[in-house]
């Protein structure tokens, strides 16, 4: 999305009357990244310049039940069931292009009644790491390879998922990576998303074809990273809405297939002096700084711990596994894909580190919050990384969680990145998803009924 840098309510006033917009949608992302809000008419909106919502819409699971009996999360939480006052941020409003009638979107930020930014909210929780940043004098930019699939239409759950019918009349079952003529399959959703970006001012870029059957991979120009917090939220709910007008779903789930690979949102994170405008991942003569190699180290160190928020659900962890294109351990190294951390290949000024842990069905404010939390303590602590790795990481020893609980463990855990990201936030934040660990455990899957019924 175009930043509109202060893009005031005057100047929101006059965009939405130019464009002759009778509807508002007041958006708040949640925990999971979906959006929460009110439906407002414009007279509405411009009277009352936000609205009221309670604050336990930001303590939900994601199948909309809360924790019961979690002190730490009550703590935080109201019992009360209190309002949070929303403002809409003006620099977000945009149009949403699948509407019948002239219909705005703009995402607001949560306060509590006293003024103060709601802390476990998303937005917040990714604020304030950048306020960190600002504090040093250094300017974080971010930029997303989110992977996603298309599926047909899917009304039974119990029934797996099967690719979507493309121009040829026929489904995909083959892998395709990197094909055109695959792409071409499904041209006119992909003029539409298009076209519903470039209303939106969404800066998408590169679309390919990924290895999966029906996987597909899309750029987003690098930028601030809460600026792309909120054009990953808007394009995910984008896509979805044009999926749906082509009668086929489009999925961020982790591992949605069982055969094929898993989705990612590799991010592509870089600093520069505030002051300068130089990447401080590089010295004045080109060669990779100090800092380069401590945001590496504090990757490698944190990372682990970070997991919940970089993979959220049960499901993401069935992408993180051995011998397939997702990461299993913190190793780094030099145009290597196959390791957590990769440092792509490009000039001084533009070095990068890329982030290849995390989930496409990873919260992007969270996700953006939690790596460059990682960066920013192995900056400020002057981490050392381990040796690059030169050759293949596939087959070295697992450093990451392998399930949500020792996730979960791990962040509470980790006082100086609960420092980082917030006290209460962790607290809320771990409270959901142990109740969706709980949850989820009520469910017998198929594999079970089919090798454990009748033979143990």
């Amino acid at each position: 999305m175009a930043v509109r840098k202060n893009f005031t309510f005057s100047d929101m006033d006059l965009w939405l009357n130019q464009r002759q917009v009778t509807e508002i949608e007041c958006l708040v992302p949640d925990l999971t990244g979906v959006a929460r809000g009110k439906i407002l008419p414009r007279t509405k909106f411009t009277n009352e310049r936000g609205m009221r919502m309670p604050e336990a819409v930001l303590g939900m699971t994601v199948t909309g039940n809360y924790p019961a009996n979690d002190v730490a999360y009550f703590r935080a939480i109201s019992e009360t069931d209190r309002d949070m006052v929303l403002r809409p941020d003006p620099s977000t409003i945009t149009m949403v292009p699948w509407a019948l009638d002239p219909t705005a979107q703009v995402i607001h930020d949560c306060y509590f009644s006293d003024g103060s930014l709601v802390d476990f909210a998303p937005r917040s929780v990714l604020r304030r790491v950048l306020k960190l940043y600002a504090e040093k004098g250094w300017e974080p930019s971010v930029g997303p390879e989110l992977e996603f699939y298309l599926t047909a239409r899917n009304n039974d759950p119990d029934l797996p998922l099967r690719s979507p019918i493309g121009r040829s009349g026929r489904a995909e079952t083959s892998r395709q990576i990197y094909s055109i003529d695959a792409v071409n399959e499904f041209d006119p959703l992909f003029e539409d998303i298009y076209d519903f970006c470039e209303l939106m001012q969404l800066d998408v870029d590169t679309l390919i074809h990924e290895i999966g059957a029906g996987q597909f991979g899309i750029d987003l120009l690098s930028c601030e990273p809460l600026t792309m917090a909120d054009n990953v939220f808007f394009f995910k709910r984008t896509l979805r809405e044009a999926a749906l007008k082509h009668n086929m779903y489009a999925t961020f789930m982790a591992k949605p297939l069982a055969n094929e690979p898993g989705s990612a949102m590799h991010v592509h994170q870089g600093v520069t002096d505030s002051g300068t405008g130089l990447n401080l991942f590089s010295t004045p003569e080109g060669a990779p700084s100090p800092a380069f190699y401590h945001y590496i180290g504090g990757l490698q160190r944190y990372m682990p711990a970070a997991m919940a928020l970089a993979a959220p659900y049960v499901n993401s962890y069935r992408r993180i596994v051995r011998h397939t294109t997702a990461p299993i351990n913190v190793q780094w190294g030099l145009d290597n894909r196959t390791v957590g951390f990769r440092v792509p290949e490009s000039t001084a000024q533009e070095r990068k580190v890329e982030n290849r842990v995390i989930g496409a069905d990873a919260n992007p404010y969270l996700a953006f919050a939690v790596t460059l939390a990682c960066g920013y303590l192995g900056m400020t602590e002057e981490i050392e990384p381990s040796a690059m790795t030169v050759g293949s990481a596939h087959a070295l020893d697992f450093e990451l969680p392998q399930g949500l609980p020792q996730a979960l463990n791990l962040l509470r855990a980790e006082d100086k990145l609960r420092d980082v990201l917030g006290e209460r936030f962790v607290d809320v934040y771990a409270a959901i998803k142990d109740q969706e660990h709980l949850e989820f455990m009520t469910v017998i899957s198929p594999w079970e009924r089919e090798h454990l019924l009748l033979h143990v």
